[in-house]
């Protein structure tokens, strides 16, 4: 079978051999009675290393956003959050389907608003306006981590409104991660937090949803109403275990990777990095050459994978690739550039 470099996403890692093996000899039941102990210890974990009260297991990050927007709105609300964030930009325009609520988007840098304009932004119901009931935010937005001081500021206005705050922490340990803190330290602001499992952290599938426990419980109902109600789930939840548990720490080293692609981008000439998105397993750059569109097709001839990202490129690290791959890659690159 060959061997791709897949540089689309961090979603496309495979299992590690530990959890293939866990996976097949994971203890299971029946989920959605709760009884799963494989699953109920993956949310033990989750909520534990995110300081929650609960979690539950979902098999997606559009399926997790969604439902906390789902649980935390009645329909008509309204919620605020960065016109660059996944649930507005990733997510097949389920807010307006699922949870049937009005997002208005703040426009800001690297997911980080002028608060006045926040605070401005916040509606209180008429016979005219809707209400704010929720305000999200994601870390890390892109591949830009957000400053902790932001989150205080927002945390401080939502509290002024009683309102509460989800985040969108997909990539929240790469976050943690950069910022050199506890993922606690990131998750405290916040009264629900969306982690995904396979998103560097090499779980097949899964993500899970924490907050407080009558939060999880509403979570769990509308869950099953979703159609995510599932049964011998803790196969999955197996590999998820090892995700939180092992994989998280490992994360560092896709960053290391990330700046050293990017360190053998700028020996390009032609090749502009974004140096504001630079914190976490992503490289993001443009490039000055009259085929630029073709370079997908050139390197997917040659074994690589990527994909085209906005006006220019993407390419995200992940534990299946090493510093030989990124030689590899950079080397056709050179090539590609030098035939302009």
């Amino acid at each position: 079978m060959k061997r791709w470099i897949d540089l689309r996403s961090d979603t496309v890692t495979e299992p590690t051999a530990e959890m293939r093996i866990a996976m097949a000899n994971a203890e299971v039941g029946d989920d959605v009675f709760s009884d799963d102990p494989t699953i109920n210890e993956l949310e033990r974990i989750a909520a534990l290393m995110l300081g929650k009260e609960a979690a539950v297991f979902v098999p997606s990050g559009t399926m997790s956003n969604q439902l906390a927007l789902f649980t935390h709105c009645q329909k008509g609300d309204e919620v605020i959050l960065d016109q660059n964030a996944h649930i507005v930009q990733h997510e097949s325009g389920a807010s307006a389907v699922i949870a049937s609520v009005q997002l208005y988007t703040m426009k800001g840098k690297n997911g980080v608003w002028d608060l006045s304009e926040l605070e401005r932004a916040i509606k209180v119901r008429s016979v005219s306006t809707t209400r704010t009931r929720l305000i999200c935010l994601e870390n890390p937005l892109g591949g830009a981590v957000v400053p902790l001081a932001f989150f205080d500021g927002v945390r401080k206005i939502a509290d002024r409104y009683r309102l509460p705050i989800h985040l969108d922490g997909a990539r929240i340990f790469n976050a943690a991660t950069a910022l050199g803190v506890d993922v606690k330290a990131i998750a405290k602001y916040a009264d629900s937090v969306s982690v995904c499992l396979s998103k560097g952290l090499a779980a097949p599938v899964g993500t899970v949803l924490v907050g407080s426990k009558p939060f999880i419980e509403e979570a769990r109902w509308k869950r099953k109403l979703m159609g995510g109600g599932m049964r011998q789930v803790g196969i999955l939840g197996a590999a998820g275990i090892l995700a939180l548990t092992k994989m998280t720490k490992r994360l560092a080293e896709d960053h290391q990777t990330a700046r050293y692609l990017e360190k053998r981008l700028e020996e390009i000439p032609g090749i502009t990095i974004d140096k504001t998105q630079r914190d976490i397993n992503m490289v993001f750059f443009d490039m000055d050459h009259p085929k630029k569109t073709e370079l997908e097709f050139h390197l997917k001839d040659r074994g690589v994978r990527i994909l085209p990202y906005e006006q220019g490129f993407r390419f995200v690290t992940h534990y299946q690739i090493d510093q030989a791959d990124i030689d590899h890659v950079v080397g056709i690159i050179k090539e590609y550039m030098s035939h302009a």
